[in-house]
């Protein structure tokens, strides 16, 4: 449920409503019962709640092998003598 912010037209009061969107606006002050007029915010930003939910979580590991391997290998199109990233001298 969306939080409101009022302001009191008689006493100057702001003050925030917890309520449904399908309640109807409020119309008296808390404060003084005077008159009130809902103010536009820019309310809040997405909140996440929970572990997680870090850049890290997401991220392909990858070890120095994979690194230095050719990225034609898996497809199949890569064979060690006509790779240019294999080592040669290891053949």
């Amino acid at each position: 449920m969306p939080t409101y912010e009022y302001e009191c037209l008689e006493c100057g009061e702001i003050f925030d409503a917890f309520q449904k969107m399908s309640d109807k606006p409020l119309t008296e002050c808390v404060k003084c019962n005077g008159s009130v007029r809902k103010l536009i915010s820019a309310g809040s930003g997405l909140i996440f709640k929970g572990s997680g939910f870090y850049i890290t979580d997401y991220k392909k590991k990858t070890s120095s092998n994979e690194n230095n391997s050719c990225p034609a290998k898996e497809s199949g199109a890569c064979s060690q003598d006509s790779c240019p990233k294999a080592d040669k001298s290891s053949v």
